[in-house]
């Protein structure tokens, strides 16, 4: 995920994991059960449809403006540090 661009995924992991990498997601579902990586605008809801995946597809290759807007939110559900967290606590009992 860290050499790609943008996501396309209907999975709910990716779509929480792809923010923290800085990368747009653009979600292959009609809703998801992570709602907050879309209102926070790192990802897009495009459903299966080909013509509105496509257009997403290529909003994010031709606008350097639409795809820094997604890619430069901060990711809701987490910031990526939970395992060096844990690994100081864990050293430090």
């Amino acid at each position: 995920m860290g050499k790609a661009y943008f996501i396309l995924t209907d999975s709910g992991g990716i779509q929480e994991e792809a923010p923290s990498l800085g990368k747009p997601v653009l979600i292959l579902r009609d809703k998801t059960e992570r709602p907050e990586v879309v209102k926070a605008g790192c990802a897009k809801i495009v459903g299966t449809n080909n013509t509105k995946i496509v257009k997403y597809a290529q909003l994010l290759l031709r606008s350097k403006i639409y795809y820094r807007k997604m890619s430069m939110k901060r990711n809701p559900i987490g910031d990526g540090r939970a395992a060096i967290r844990i690994k100081k606590k864990v050293d430090s009992v």
